[in-house]
Parts: structure tokens; C-alpha cells; sequence
């Protein structure tokens, strides 16, 4: 059993603390508002701020939104580095920028802890069957100590190299992902518009060379017009920023990448910052004039 700090149960977060506390670990969090009552039930601890969580735990592990999230928690005012401990596991499970990452990877082995870039994909679904795919940045010694925590929140756990490796992962993930639904929503829309059963068309191409669990899942939302999140566009905008951000710092142009970033702004723009990032189709209806299954 290890003693482990948490922060952040936010939708990804919840799921994968209920699982460690499952496997009979001892977590500690940082209050924020109500507490989840299921986690509350499992025996979760609160603390004041993450300097306590730090000086409580063996093992940290957080999973916030943004890059500047990861490094007040991490290094701001009553943040982790100050509660520290010699040897100290940092698990990051956040998506943030890889250059970041390997400077407070960095920062954290000069205080005298270890630490592991972490993020996931699979989404919610993926973190309540603790079936996520876990992409690691991480010297040897830190993916091996922090592997047996992984596998019990992720199903697909891969060392992809040293730190910062995972989160380059993570945004070549978002990239993908983002074109394939892209992909999957353009695909329905001209079927629909075309007067054929999308529903049947999507159940064909399951079948064939297009299947993908984007097809399967995004697909299915698409067709149902469920697009409460899930992944929030406007954190899938975030991923992409750093896609395109390092693209430009590496001479390197990718169009579809910026072509699905603004049809999420367009979503945005109309209020859809916080749908599921399958609501893309809602900006390729506007500019059709169409909405699939009509």
C-alpha cells in the first residue's frame, strides 16, 4: 500500500483515484468545495494545499487542465515542491507542453523527487473501466517504480522515452484524434445530406477499412445528437494549441490540424466550448446548412 497525494478529480480524475483507493492504497487530496461522496466513502483524506498533500504522501499524482495548472500545483505558493520529500514519486497525468514538462521534470529532480510524465487517453469511458491508454516520459528507475500505479487505472501503459515523451505522445494522440472525428463528422454529414440512413451508413463502415472507435463511439453521439462531454472541446483546443505551437517551432506545417482547430473555435463561438468534441459536426452543419438525420 502506498500513500499517495491526488489532485484533481475532475471527470478523468474521479474514476482513477476510486480505482487506487480500490486496490487498497491511502490517498490524500486537496479540498476544493464538496467532496465527491463515492471517493469520500473509500476513505480519501483532504488537505489544505498541495505543500500538505506533499509532506502526507509518498507518491503524487496529479491531472489538471493546463500547463500553468500543473506548475502552480506543482511549484506555486504552498505547492508540492515545498512539501517534498527525498525520493518522492511525481506522477503528471495532465496533457501539457512537452518543453514544460522537462523543465519542471528538472525542477522536481533537483528538490530530490523523481518524476514521470503520465497523460492518458480514452476519455471518461476509458477512466472508469480503468481501460486508459497511459503514454510515459520517464527515466527507467521512475517508469518502473510508477508502472504498477499505472496499471491499475490503464489498461495499454507504454515507456515512450525520456521525460517529456509522453506529453509529445499525447499531442501527436490529439492530433489524431481530432482529425478523425473531423473525418467521422464530415463523412455522416455528407451521407445525411446525400438522403441516405446514417445510421446505416455508420454500421456499414464499422465493417470495413474505416472502422474505428471514433466511428464506434463518436459516431454513435453524432447520430444520437449527445454531446454532453466526455472530452470538452475547449480542452481538446487546448491539446491542439500545443500541436500548432510546436509545429511552428519545428518548421513544421499541419494543415489539418489547423483546420480542425477552427472548426472547434467555431463551435466555441457559438457557445460550445464545453460540448463533447464529437459537437464538431455542429459547426460542419452550419456551414452545410444541414443536420444529420434531418
Amino acid at each position: 500500500m502506498s500513500k499517495i497525494g491526488f489532485i484533481g478529480l475532475g471527470i478523468m480524475g474521479r474514476p482513477m483515484a476510486g480505482h487506487l483507493l480500490d486496490a487498497g492504497h491511502e490517498l490524500t487530496t486537496v479540498k476544493r468545495g464538496t467532496l465527491d461522496e463515492t471517493l469520500a466513502s473509500k476513505g480519501i483524506k483532504e488537505l489544505d494545499d498541495p505543500r500538505a498533500v506533499a509532506e502526507a504522501s509518498e507518491v503524487i499524482i496529479t491531472i489538471v487542465p493546463d500547463t500553468p495548472d500543473v506548475e502552480q500545483v506543482l511549484f506555486g505558493e504552498g505547492g508540492v515542491v515545498e512539501g517534498l520529500k527525498p525520493g518522492t514519486l511525481v506522477i503528471d497525468m495532465s496533457s501539457i507542453a512537452p518543453i514544460a514538462t522537462q523543465e519542471f521534470a528538472r525542477r522536481i529532480t533537483d528538490a530530490g523527487g523523481e518524476y514521470v510524465d503520465a497523460p492518458v487517453s480514452g476519455g471518461e469511458g476509458g477512466a472508469i473501466n480503468a481501460a486508459l491508454t497511459i503514454m510515459v516520459g520517464a527515466t527507467q528507475e521512475g517508469f518502473g517504480r510508477a508502472r504498477p500505479l499505472l496499471e491499475i487505472m490503464g489498461k495499454t501503459i507504454t515507456h515512450i522515452g525520456g521525460h517529456g515523451a509522453g506529453q509529445t505522445c499525447k499531442v501527436a494522440n490529439q492530433i489524431v484524434v481530432a482529425l478523425t472525428i473531423e473525418a467521422v463528422a464530415e463523412g455522416l454529414l455528407f451521407a445525411s445530406k446525400a438522403g441516405a440512413d446514417v445510421a446505416k451508413v455508420r454500421e456499414s463502415l464499422l465493417g470495413g477499412l474505416a472502422q474505428s472507435k471514433i466511428l464506434d463511439v463518436h459516431g454513435e453521439r453524432m447520430i444520437q445528437r449527445t454531446f454532453d462531454p466526455g472530452f470538452r472541446i475547449r480542452l481538446h483546443q487546448k491539446d491542439l494549441n500545443l500541436a500548432l505551437e510546436g509545429a511552428r517551432s519545428l518548421n513544421l506545417a499541419l494543415p489539418g490540424t489547423a483546420n480542425a482547430q477552427q472548426l472547434f473555435q467555431a463551435c466555441a463561438a457559438h457557445g460550445g466550448a464545453d460540448w463533447d468534441h464529437a459537437g464538431i459536426l455542429r459547426a460542419l452543419e452550419a456551414l452545410a446548412d444541414h443536420e444529420v438525420g434531418s
